[in-house]
């Protein structure tokens, strides 16, 4: 194997599912700006808007997750087309 291709930042960083507020501590050379206490003990923090745990083709279920509010700004940009 080559040396010195992996990034020298690999730790633990916890996955927050912000739709359903689930989280995974996994190990990444991710960059993150925040971080969460878990069990006392401090770690980088990412958010993602959707995950397995909440994406409809795993769950099996139909789940509406507009956090940032794209569909309503779709319909005040295309309003006046439609009518």
């Amino acid at each position: 194997m080559r040396k010195d291709i992996h990034p020298s930042n690999y730790r633990d960083v916890v996955f927050k599912d912000m739709s359903n507020d689930q989280i995974t501590i996994t190990k990444s050379a991710a960059p993150a700006k925040e971080t969460i206490e878990i069990e006392g003990k401090e770690y980088p923090l990412i958010k993602m808007e959707i995950s397995s745990s909440s994406h409809p083709f795993y769950t099996g279920k139909m789940k509406f997750v507009d956090s940032a509010g794209r569909v309503d700004k779709f319909n005040q940009r295309y309003k006046k087309k439609t009518k």
